[in-house]
């Protein structure tokens, strides 16, 4: 029977769903944790992603959905990170009034954190939980070859990083997907429907990342030259709390069952071996308002590379050690299509004893 470090999911990683109320100050409690990353995604309209981390501060933001340079808005947009959840404030893309929105909420450090001089860049600020496996690092690129420091003591299976005064893409390296094509220089493109990148890029070097730091190359999507400024996303994973990695597809409506020693509770799914199809985000909390008392399939899929609205029309079973796709869209589950995926969840018991009832 699976366990995990992590006792309770909530004081780690959250979805939290809310409706706007058009108000300068919306309290958003619940969360069960002071959340240290918040991606807030309007569901019922289209909009941007947004996302907002303590490294940062509460006046910065960024579309998780477009290569856009990082906004910066003192009280028009999020106000604060609170002990429970955090607070927004009137603007169309996190508070419209009488639309509904989905928050996913990452514990960090529990704060800014402190500079990080594991790697040949120092950072200006890492904040990490080592017990969740999840760290932000900010640090400003050099255009040569080089090393960043996250804080995790452990390896990073997905780091996301995101040029903050330029319109680079995001990048995300996804270590298991990088080792199964025996090239760790691959890429994946966050706000884009694009494939895995071609081998010999330059963004990430050719060895994979270490418990102390992740590579970064010459590229000026990952360490650019001049002062440009980065933020990276790390994760590492933590049995029976989190998993990242890659699965074929069977092109069948009872697809590949993917093992992941949890019940998933969110979960990212994007097509590698070939372009053009949206990457997804399900999540329990938003089937369970949209479908009431229907345990599976899920369906309602959210998408980091565009600002559409949600759409219920993806079928996958979230089940107590790992789900499968009940679909053949290509998005999920193409005959012999390769995709990547994160997943967070909760173990069946946890290290107190304490039982998750599955799905």
């Amino acid at each position: 029977m699976p366990y995990t470090p992590i006792n309770k999911q909530t004081e780690h990683f959250n979805t939290k769903l809310y409706d706007g109320d058009g108000s300068s100050t919306h309290a958003i409690t619940g969360v069960g944790h002071q959340p240290d990353w918040v991606w807030i995604k309007k569901r019922d309209g289209v909009e941007n992603h947004f996302a907002f981390d303590a490294v940062r501060g509460q006046s910065k933001y960024i579309y998780p959905n477009s290569s856009s340079a990082e906004g910066t808005s003192a009280s028009g947009v999020f106000k604060s990170f609170d002990s429970d959840g955090f607070t927004v404030a009137n603007n169309d893309g996190v508070n419209e009034n009488n639309k509904d929105f989905v928050s996913w909420n990452w514990k960090a450090g529990g704060g800014q954190g402190s500079s990080n001089t594991d790697g040949s860049i120092n950072t200006t600020y890492t904040s990490a939980n080592t017990t969740a496996g999840f760290s932000i690092s900010s640090y400003t690129g050099t255009g040569s070859n080089a090393t960043v420091g996250h804080g995790l003591g452990a390896v990073p299976q997905v780091v996301l990083i995101k040029e903050l005064n330029g319109t680079n893409n995001w990048i995300m390296s996804h270590q298991p997907l990088s080792a199964s094509l025996g090239d760790y220089t691959r890429f994946l493109t966050l706000n884009s429907t694009s494939a895995v990148s071609g081998a010999g890029n330059v963004l990430f070097q050719s060895s994979a990342f270490t418990s102390s730091v992740f590579n970064v190359g010459t590229s000026a999507a990952t360490n650019g030259s001049g002062g440009a400024n980065f933020i990276a996303y790390c994760f590492a994973e933590k049995p029976g709390f989190s998993k990242f990695g890659v699965y074929k597809g069977n092109g069948s409506s009872d697809g590949t069952f993917v093992y992941t020693g949890f019940k998933p509770s969110w979960l990212f799914i994007k097509r590698t071996d070939s372009g053009g199809d949206n990457s997804i985000i399900l999540d329990v909390k938003r089937d369970e308002i949209a479908i009431p008392n229907r345990t599976n399939p899920l369906t309602e899929g959210l998408f980091p590379n565009s600002d559409a609205a949600e759409t219920g029309n993806y079928t996958i079973d979230f089940l107590a050690n790992g789900f499968k796709a009940k679909t053949t869209a290509s998005a999920v589950n193409g005959g012999g299509a390769t995709y990547a995926y994160m997943a967070f969840g909760q173990s069946l018991v946890g290290s107190n004893n304490v039982p998750c009832n599955a799905r």
